[in-house]
């Protein structure tokens, strides 16, 4: 068995400070915001889905201001056009050239409000950000700023007015994250809320954007087994052929699990993984990338029910430290 103790990875310490600064706005959801900042610290893209009115948008600026990132919000609505993302040129004429004017995806925090309700398109404008970390207008790629990270909310999509993502988009998105109400308690904490309080964007940043890529980097010193390398595997290959799925989870798919469970993980205080944070994370890792078949809908089959099934079926390796090897 693994013999670690718990501890923290290097600049991790922040994590804690980072957490308890965004839970004095978004009350009552410390779990979903482990899991975001884990996304975060893998330098993932993140699909928060949730009815109007849980919080989406305040979490994104709050989230932007504690990590001292500079933030962009992008309105989708059915007129967008992708130049609106991504910018255009310009002719200068005292220069006599076109000239790039940058889009707001030229940030460092990204907040793509409502990506459902604009055309399949514009929302594909958002395609080479997300992959490259670069954007291409009139043939000439421009590099986005370090750390960049799209933030997208959508309404579900039994909402009137909304275009479901493409499978391709889907795919770019690290984790799909559901809020949901909160409870009574904590739903009575938000109605006495000061309306005079300070708003997310005034919050006080814990770290800056330089010291953020740092701790995006220091994931690389969280360990994870060779054996939960294999579980992981398995996990990704069982989506691929459960009987009631069309499409399973990609090695795009397994690539994210493995990288959000190290952050998870780190998240945790600990500086090695254990199989239940790969459990933790295969929800939101995974169900966003699953299609299930139509005759298995009919019978009321969800992502979660599948996932959890595949859980149960796929033995979970007992841990060696093999580091030394």
């Amino acid at each position: 068995m693994l013999s670690l103790t718990a501890g923290k990875v290097g600049k991790m310490e922040k994590i804690r400070e980072i957490l308890t600064a965004v839970s004095r706005v978004i009350v009552g959801k410390d779990d979903k915001l482990s899991h975001l900042l884990a996304g975060i610290l893998c330098g993932g893209h993140l699909l928060v889905e949730d009815v109007p009115g849980t919080g989406k948008t305040t979490l994104a600026k709050t989230l932007a201001a504690v990590l001292g990132c500079s933030f962009k919000r992008i309105q989708f609505t059915p007129d967008l056009m992708p130049s609106d993302i991504i910018g255009l040129s310009i002719y200068d004429r005292e220069r006599g050239e076109f000239v790039y004017q940058p889009g707001p995806v030229m940030s460092q925090f990204v907040l793509a409000d409502e990506i459902n309700r604009t055309s399949p398109k514009t929302q594909a404008a958002l395609l080479e950000a997300m992959a490259e970390k670069q954007v291409t207008v009139d043939g000439i790629s421009y590099p986005l700023p370090e750390p960049f990270i799209v933030m997208a909310t959508q309404n579900p999509i039994e909402y009137e007015g909304t275009y479901p993502l493409p499978e391709a988009q889907l795919d770019r998105f690290m984790m799909q994250i559901t809020l949901g109400y909160p409870d009574q308690d904590c739903e009575k904490q938000i109605v006495m809320l000061d309306p005079a309080r300070r708003l997310p964007e005034e919050l006080d940043k814990v770290v800056d954007a330089v010291g953020l890529i740092e701790m995006q980097k220091q994931l690389d010193c969280v360990y994870l087994a060779s054996g939960l390398e294999d579980y992981i595997v398995r996990l990704t290959r069982a989506t691929r052929t459960h009987p009631d799925l069309l499409l399973g989870v990609s090695p795009r798919g397994g690539q994210y699990l493995y990288r959000a469970s190290r952050a998870i993980a780190a998240v945790k205080g600990r500086d090695f993984v254990l199989p239940d944070d790969v459990k933790e994370l295969l929800p939101p890792v995974f169900s966003h990338r699953l299609i299930i078949r139509p005759e298995a809908r009919l019978k009321g089959r969800t992502a979660a029910d599948i996932l959890q099934e595949i859980l149960i079926q796929t033995h979970v390796p007992l841990l060696i430290d093999d580091r030394a090897h």
